[in-house]
């Protein structure tokens, strides 16, 4: 008899584990799914920048590129920023 106490305590375990595991993923993945839309926004912008300055050169190229550089790495941050505060939440 207590062998099956075990095995129903052991599944009710692991069944509320899953469960609980199931909402975290739901809202890691709302989140992850924000953060790639950030990059790819970002990514878009940057690559403008960069069609833009590949028209140009000497100075004025080098800051376009550095701006673009410069947005892609912010959208980086701002991602990693809201997976970050997803698994903290979680």
């Amino acid at each position: 008899m207590n062998k099956i106490m075990k095995g129903a305590m052991v599944a009710s375990v692991a069944v509320l584990g899953l469960s609980l595991a199931a909402c975290e993923s739901k809202k890691e993945e709302a989140a992850e799914t924000t953060a790639d839309a950030v990059e790819a926004t970002t990514d878009a912008t940057a690559d403008a920048i960069d069609s833009t300055a590949a028209d140009m050169s000497g100075e004025a190229k080098d800051m376009m590129n550095d701006k673009a550089d410069a947005v892609r790495a912010s959208g980086n941050t701002e991602a990693d920023a809201i997976r970050d505060k997803a698994e903290k939440t979680n």
